[in-house]
């Protein structure tokens, strides 16, 4: 679990989050590439409420596959296309992070990839060297290779 720091000689957060998010040396990371409100088959959900929450669920999916959690997001960066989305942003956030306060941006932009897309969500997540260790997903075996005999 990153440790979560809001320094005194600085502003409070403006919302629920950390300004500072430190992992010890040796820590296993995990970058979730920007997720958006699109199901498991591909479709975009219709309206902002159910995109928020599919973003966020498909974060959780890829962390879960990477042997993290909530827990473990040291870092999100949220992109909206309305400024009027950011309450609603924070309340699905705040679900699917169950009080969880890692460090944030939130950014609101013109248009992202798809211009159905209303809301997307980057993370980053780390596990300290212990811990990454014995949460850290099992890799397939390798198939052995046959010895070459040189003349």
């Amino acid at each position: 679990m990153p440790k979560l720091v809001n320094p005194p000689e600085i502003h409070s957060p403006g919302g629920r989050y950390s300004h500072l998010a430190a992992m010890p040396a040796g820590a296993r990371w995990t970058h979730v590439s920007g997720q958006v409100g699109q199901d498991a088959t591909g479709r975009t959900l219709d309206g902002f409420a159910a995109q928020a929450e599919q973003a966020w669920r498909n974060v959780l999916a890829c962390l879960v596959a990477d042997g993290m959690g909530v827990r473990d997001v040291v870092k999100v960066v949220t992109y909206l296309v309305e400024a009027s989305d950011i309450p609603a942003s924070r309340e699905a956030r705040a679900r699917v992070l169950e009080g969880h306060a890692p460090a944030s941006t939130l950014v609101v932009v013109k248009q992202l990839a798809s211009p159905a897309w209303l809301i997307e969500v980057e993370a980053v997540a780390a596990k300290p060297a212990a811990a990454a260790k014995r949460a850290a997903p099992r890799k397939a075996a390798r198939p052995k290779r046959k010895a070459i005999r040189r003349r």
